[in-house]
């Protein structure tokens, strides 16, 4: 497992996203004194790890370079980036919206760039992790899938466009459902049951449901069928969801809102 990892690995950026990575590589092998860490305030690096809070010259040319900075600070770290060796490494994005036109004019000087998108499940191990990338050797290309599958599962992009939709699908996604896991105890609540019970019974739902999704051979679409009985309780609450659409339009413009936002973040 150990020779999946990247000899030397630098790392800008060790916010929610990137730190939860970082945490979940050094549970699964990753020596802690192959990585540099530049970030003001990281958490939780283990004793080994390399930490700077500022980019200077005299970091070592890495073999892999992970950006997990917001997209709105890439204009102040490309020119520091500029002092570094950058021309044997993978760099790694997973700034939303930024495109690799707009990564190699900011950081020309990166042998190869890729893009990912996970999501937060990444810090249980569960994210599913979008990639994309400049065109790579057949092995790097392996290890960079494995290294994220490690943490969840990755898949491939055909059509760079399409990380806008993965940003508004998978990246916002678990924001969605937290928030539809929070309206439901709401809605119990306001129907007399206990806070805590109701959240109780949302959470183990959805928990529950989850499982089954992945579990059965059905669709989502089947499934919810299954459940709603014709003159049911069930069927009563679709029929609210389903009149002109409402769900399915609510979600589409939600989603759509967030990869406007993504493509806005990109320029």
């Amino acid at each position: 497992m150990s020779g999946i990892f990247p000899q030397s690995l630098l790392v800008i950026g060790s916010g929610n996203m990137a730190g939860a990575m970082l945490r979940g590589w050094f549970a699964r092998g990753l020596e802690p004194a192959t990585v540099t860490v530049v970030d003001p305030s990281p958490r939780d690096l283990p004793e080994g790890v390399r930490h700077l809070t500022t980019i200077d010259s005299s970091i070592a040319a890495p073999e892999w370079l992970l950006l997990g900075i917001k997209p709105q600070m890439l204009a102040d770290v490309a020119p520091k980036l500029a002092s570094l060796d950058l021309s044997g490494a993978l760099l790694v994005s997973m700034l939303a919206g930024v495109e690799i036109t707009g990564l190699r004019k900011a950081v020309p000087g990166a042998r190869t760039i890729a893009r990912i998108m996970p999501n937060m499940a990444i810090g249980i191990g569960q994210s599913v992790t979008a990639l994309y990338a400049e065109p790579l050797e057949p092995a790097e290309h392996r290890r960079l899938e494995s290294l994220f599958a490690m943490l969840g599962t990755a898949e491939w992009l055909t059509d760079e466009s399409q990380m806008h939709l993965v940003t508004a699908l998978s990246g916002s996604g678990p924001a969605y459902l937290f928030r539809f896991i929070d309206a439901l105890s709401k809605g119990a609540v306001a129907m007399g049951m206990p806070a805590d019970q109701a959240a109780r019974f949302a959470l183990g739902m959805v928990r529950g449901s989850a499982d089954l999704a992945q579990q059965s051979p059905e669709t989502p679409a089947q499934l919810a069928e299954r459940v709603a009985s014709p003159g049911g309780t069930t069927r009563a609450a679709l029929n609210v969801f389903d009149a002109d659409d409402a769900l399915d339009r609510l979600v589409a413009d939600a989603m759509a809102a967030a990869a406007r936002r993504s493509v806005e973040l990109g320029q």
